[in-house]
């Protein structure tokens, strides 16, 4: 029973293998037969190698089965019948004219010839299946083709000119206090650079039907439906009147008033705002009726020497932003028609308790000069003083004379006056502002306080205490002293009609201050300076200025406190002599008067003649 089991399954097996094989011969035979049919067939359709394949067009031109080079003549010949002949381009009611010619537009056969040469072009039987597609399905090619670029860009100007409409936005106008929607349109322009192919494909093929040109719609930035609901809103702002309240004060803005601050939704905005000159015009006057600076503690100097405080003060500003926005909400309100007026409060710089604080309570130190001179000079004294008025000094800081006043300029007043420039006398911008400077550092020096830098003037000046002149030269030359005491420093400037007096109140360190000053000694002759005189003769001199000659001095100074000694400084100056000045002659002599000779003596002769008479007979 096994045994007839095998050998059925062996022969189900042999059969198995019996007609697979058939099955694969029979393919085989088929796909060959499919082969040698298809290679039949495409050898059929192959055509020449050398001629373009049925069905191929070049521009509308049928050039299938043509060779290359009769193709291209073919379509050259078409070209130059067409150079003058103009395409019109439509865009609307618009119409253009434009030849080939007037752009320079050049097609390119032979590259368009090649391009359809190639096309169902290979080997054999491949060549033929590939025409077969072209003849059924056909094939078209455009020439590439060059242009005078100028030439397109000014014509396609020439079209965008025309065409462009711009759009219009729809518009909220009032008509007195009721808003009005106006619709807009939308606008139109030229699809430039699609355009420029268009123009240039038409150019250089052989269709003189009319091309339209691609226009691009331009949409409006907001919709009708957008700026009704705006004017709903206008509506309620301008139902009735607004009130305006800040504590107990308010204020009514009419509807008229306010349809003059109300700006209307454009630029593609539906929002309304509160704006416009008359909304200007409104929060200035608010502004001035409700702005208030803010004020500093000040000190107030007695006769006597003694310091007050002069409280602070806080100050109002109006916040025009805030209370714009606070209007509009309470305008679009059909229910609470009451807008809040905003204001900041501005704290002060020096608050009253700081004042008190600051420990500046009597004087500390003061000095007086007296000066005079030209207006400028004066001008230039009382300016520089005002500049230092009320600055305040902190413990331990360092006063700057020229950090307090800053560059000498025309721009902030100051003059042309008399000046020391490079060890003369001249004149020069902020002339006068040393004789400050001077008068500041005698009230440190008097005050004991400590000074750091110090320099004496070029030459010597009478009017100054002996070795206690200061000058200054932004940004170089500057005076500076500490405030070494543990309060602050006021630093007063007084300026009267002939003087000015400089205090520095604090707190008094009863500070003694003992001065030991050298006497003023001479250390050369003035130079002589020459200068020609045309009125002298040769050999004359006249001096006109017997000028000074170089001096130093120097000045000592002790600085008790409690009977401690807290400094001992000594300043050196040294002064420039100033030169002598004589005139001497250039006149040249007058030549000396020439000697006259001596005429001969005149020798006079005198004759006498006598003459006798002899008498005649008569």
């Amino acid at each position: 029973m096994a045994a007839d089991s095998r050998a059925v399954s062996a022969r189900a097996r042999r059969k198995r293998r019996t007609s697979m094989r058939v099955r694969v011969q029979r393919g085989a035979l088929g796909f060959l037969a499919l082969a040698v049919t298809g290679s039949a067939l495409g050898l059929v359709f192959a055509g020449s190698p050398e001629r373009i394949a049925a069905g191929v067009r070049i521009d509308g031109v049928n050039v299938g089965g043509m060779k290359p080079g009769a193709a291209q003549r073919l379509l050259e010949r078409r070209a130059r019948r067409l150079e003058r002949v103009p395409v019109v381009f439509v865009a609307g009611q618009r119409r253009w004219r434009v030849t080939p010619q007037q752009l320079g537009v050049r097609a390119d056969w032979h590259a368009a010839v090649g391009l359809a040469r190639r096309h169902g072009d290979g080997f054999g039987p491949l060549r033929g299946f590939r025409r077969i597609g072209v003849r059924v399905f056909g094939a078209q090619f455009a020439p590439p083709a060059r242009v005078y670029e100028a030439a397109l860009g000014f014509e396609l100007n020439r079209f965008a000119r025309a065409i462009y409409r711009p759009h219009r936005d729809p518009q909220l106008r009032l008509h007195g206090l009721e808003p009005v929607v106006i619709r807009g349109s939308a606008g139109q322009k030229l699809a430039r650079p699609a355009a420029a192919r268009v123009v240039v494909a038409a150019l250089a093929g052989f269709s003189r039907q009319p091309v339209a040109l691609p226009v691009r719609s331009e949409s409006t930035t907001i919709s009708a439906g957008e700026l009704a609901a705006a004017a709903a809103r206008v509506r309620i702002a301008l139902s009735g009147p607004v009130q305006m309240r800040w504590r107990t004060i308010s204020w009514t803005i009419a509807p008229q008033q306010l349809r003059a601050m109300l700006v209307l939704p454009g630029e593609g905005s539906a929002r309304l705002r509160i704006g416009g000159p008359a909304a200007e015009r409104y929060f200035a006057r608010l502004t001035r009726a409700l702005n208030r600076p803010a004020r500093n503690a000040g000190f107030a100097v007695s006769q006597g020497g003694e310091v007050g405080i002069i409280p602070s003060r806080l100050g109002r500003k109006l916040d025009v932003a805030a209370t714009s926005a606070s209007l509009l909400e309470a305008a679009l309100s059909q229910d609470e028609r009451t807008a809040r007026i905003v204001v900041a409060i501005e704290k002060p710089g020096r608050t009253t308790r700081q004042a008190r604080a600051m420990g500046i309570r009597g004087l500390v130190g003061s000095y007086e000069t007296i000066y005079g001179g030209d207006a400028n000079r004066v001008h230039n004294v009382q300016l520089v003083a005002q500049l230092l008025d009320g600055h305040v000094i902190a413990p331990g800081s360092t006063f700057s004379f020229n950090r307090a006043t800053g560059a000498r300029t025309a721009a902030k007043g100051f003059r042309e006056a008399p000046v020391i420039i490079n060890g003369e006398l001249g004149t020069g911008l902020g002339g006068g502002v040393c004789q400050v400077s001077t008068t500041v550092f005698n009230a440190a020096y008097e005050a004991g306080l400590k000074i750091t830098s110090r320099t004496n003037h070029a030459l010597y000046i009478s009017h100054y205490p002996l070795g206690r002149d200061a000058t200054v030269d932004y940004p170089d030359v500057d005076l500076r002293f500490v405030n070494d005491t543990p309060h602050w420093l006021l630093l007063r400037t007084f300026v009267g009609s002939y003087s000015l007096t400089v205090g520095l109140y604090g707190t008094p360190q009863h500070r003694r201050v003992v001065t030991q000053a050298r006497p003023l000694v001479e250390t050369g002759p003035p130079p002589v300076k020459h200068e020609p005189d045309p009125s002298l003769t040769r050999g004359q001199t006249t001096v006109v200025d017997g000028g000074e000659p170089s001096r130093s001095t120097s000045v000592r100074r002790l600085v008790y406190q409690h009977s401690k000694l807290l400094y001992d400084d000594t300043w050196y100056s040294s002064y420039r002599a100033e030169p002598k000045l004589m005139l001497v002659g250039t006149k040249p002599k007058p030549a000396p008067a020439k000697k006259r000779k001596k005429k001969p003596p005149v020798t006079t002769t005198t004759t006498t003649t006598t003459t006798t008479t002899t008498p005649t007979a008569p």
